[in-house]
C-alpha cells in the first residue's frame, strides 16, 4: 500500500528541523527528528514513517560514494597549498587596481576546480583582508566579493551539490557544470557591482586582523597545481563528448591522483586523501539525512499541492525547478541539501514536463544558491569568521547574498525555462 503523508506533515518536519539546527542540534540529527515527527504528523504510522526516511536515506547512496570519492581530489587541492597558488596567480595577474573583481574571479576557479565554497573563502580570506587593509575596502566588500564568486563557481563544479543534482536528473555531471557558465557569468557582474556599492560601507580591516600569508615560494607552481582540477574535469567531459563515461567516482580521486604526481607530492597522497575525506564525511552524513526528511516530503501530497498552486497561478511548471530550489536551499541553508532535498522530491514531476532533464537540473541548482546562506546554516557563519565580521554586520549582508543567487536563477530560468535553449 502508498504510503502519503499530509502537506501539513511535512511543512511542519521542515519547520521543525530548521528550528532544532537554530538550537545547535546537529544538522543530521535535525533532519531526522523532523522527518520522523512530519512523518508522525501527517498521517503515517510509526512503522511506515521509519520506512519512508530508510527508503530516502537510502536513495542517497550513489551520491554520497561520489562525494566521499571526491574527498580525494579536494585533499590535494587544499593540504598541497595547489589552491592557494591557483588563488594568488589569479589576483596577481588581475591586480589590486581590480581587488574586488580578483578575489571573486580566485574564488570562483577554486570553487569551480573543486574546493568547497566556504574552504574557497576560507583559503582566499587572508589575501582580501591584506587587500583590503591596504587599499581602504570594507569587509563587508570584500566577503561578498569572496561569496559571490563562490555562488558563481558552486553552479560550474563537481561539488557535491552538482553531483546530487545529476545523480537525480541522470545527466552527466559536466552537462551541469556547463549549464552553469552563462548564469554565474551574470552573478559575477552582480557580485562586482554590489561588492563596489559596499565599498566603504561597513567596518575596516585592522592590522592586527591580519593573518600572516604564506610565503609565495612555498607554494606549488600554479602550472602544477592546475593539473589535478584539469584531469578530472577532461576525464568528465568524455562522456559529451565523445560517449566515453567516465563516473566522477572515478574521475575525482583521478584527478587528485595526478595531481600529486604532477606537484611531487605522491607521498603525501594518503594524507591528502584522509584529510579530504573527513571533509566529505561531514557533508556525506548529513546527506543521509537530508535523505530521510527527503523521503517524507517525496511521499507527501506537498510536491502535488505546489504544483497544483502553480497551475492554479497559470505559470509555466518549469518554474517548480527554481522555486523548489530557493525553497528547500532556505529551509537547509545548504546549496547541497537543499539541491538534493529538492531533485529527489520534485525532480520526478519535472522529468514528466516539457522541459529538458538538463534544462530543470541548471534552473534548480541556480536556485539552490539564493538563500544557502541563512544563519542555521554553517556557511553563514564559516565566511563571516574567515574577516572577523560581527555576527549583526553579517546579518545585513544576506540581502546581497540573496541578489547574486537571484541574478544567476533568473538568467537560467529564461535561458532554460522561457527560451528553452537546451
Amino acid at each position: 500500500m502508498e504510503i502519503t503523508v499530509t502537506s501539513l506533515g511535512a511543512i511542519l518536519g521542515l519547520v521543525l528541523t530548521i528550528i532544532l539546527i537554530f538550537l545547535k542540534i546537529p544538522a543530521v540529527y535535525s533532519l531526522m527528528i523532523g522527518a520522523l515527527l512530519g512523518g508522525l504528523i501527517g498521517g503515517a504510522s510509526l512503522s511506515d514513517t521509519i520506512s519512508l526516511m530508510t527508503a530516502g536515506a537510502g536513495s542517497m547512496m550513489t551520491t554520497v560514494l561520489r562525494i566521499l570519492a571526491a574527498g580525494v581530489l579536494a585533499g590535494v587541492l587544499i593540504k598541497s597549498k595547489a589552491a592557494d597558488s591557483i588563488a594568488q596567480k589569479i589576483i596577481d595577474l588581475l591586480g589590486e587596481k581590480k581587488a574586488l573583481l580578483s578575489l571573486s574571479i580566485a574564488t570562483m576557479i577554486l570553487t569551480t576546480v573543486g574546493v568547497f565554497i566556504d574552504i574557497s573563502v576560507i583559503t582566499v580570506a587572508p589575501i582580501a583582508l591584506a587587500i583590503a587593509n591596504r587599499l581602504n575596502i570594507s569587509k563587508a566588500a570584500i566577503l561578498l566579493a569572496m561569496i559571490g564568486g563562490g555562488k558563481a563557481g558552486n553552479i560550474m563544479s563537481p561539488n557535491p551539490n552538482a553531483i546530487a543534482v545529476s545523480s537525480a536528473f541522470k545527466t552527466p555531471l559536466t552537462s551541469v557544470m556547463a549549464s552553469g557558465i552563462i548564469p554565474a557569468i551574470f552573478g559575477i557582474i552582480m557580485t562586482f557591482l554590489l561588492a563596489s556599492y559596499l565599498h566603504d560601507k561597513g567596518s575596516m580591516v585592522n592590522e592586527e586582523e591580519l593573518e600572516i600569508s604564506n610565503d609565495k615560494d612555498e607554494l606549488p607552481s600554479f602550472s602544477k597545481s592546475i593539473v589535478g582540477p584539469l584531469v578530472a574535469i577532461l576525464l568528465l567531459a568524455l562522456r559529451p563528448l565523445f560517449n566515453i563515461n567516465i563516473d566522477p567516482m572515478i574521475a575525482l580521486p583521478l584527478g587528485g591522483l595526478f595531481g600529486a604526481i604532477a606537484m611531487g607530492k605522491v607521498k603525501n597522497l594518503l594524507d591528502y586523501s584522509n584529510y579530504g575525506l573527513s571533509s566529505m564525511v561531514n557533508v556525506a552524513i548529513i546527506l543521509i539525512g537530508t535523505g530521510t526528511i527527503a523521503g517524507i516530503i517525496q511521499n507527501s501530497s506537498l510536491g502535488n499541492d505546489i504544483i497544483g498552486l502553480i497551475e492554479k497561478l497559470g505559470l509555466p511548471l518549469f518554474i517548480l525547478a527554481p522555486v523548489s530550489g530557493i525553497l528547500m536551499s532556505a529551509a537547509t541553508a545548504s546549496t547541497t541539501s537543499g539541491a538534493t532535498v529538492a531533485s529527489e522530491v520534485f525532480g520526478p514531476s519535472l522529468l514528466k514536463s516539457d522541459v529538458s532533464a538538463l534544462a530543470s537540473a541548471s534552473m534548480l541548482h541556480s536556485g539552490a544558491t539564493v538563500l544557502d546562506h541563512l544563519p542555521h546554516g554553517s556557511f553563514f557563519h564559516a565566511t563571516g569568521g574567515s574577516v572577523k565580521m560581527a555576527f549583526k554586520e553579517r546579518i545585513k549582508l544576506i540581502g546581497f547574498e540573496s541578489l547574486v543567487g537571484l541574478t544567476m536563477t533568473i538568467v537560467a530560468t529564461i535561458l532554460y525555462g522561457i527560451i528553452g535553449i537546451i
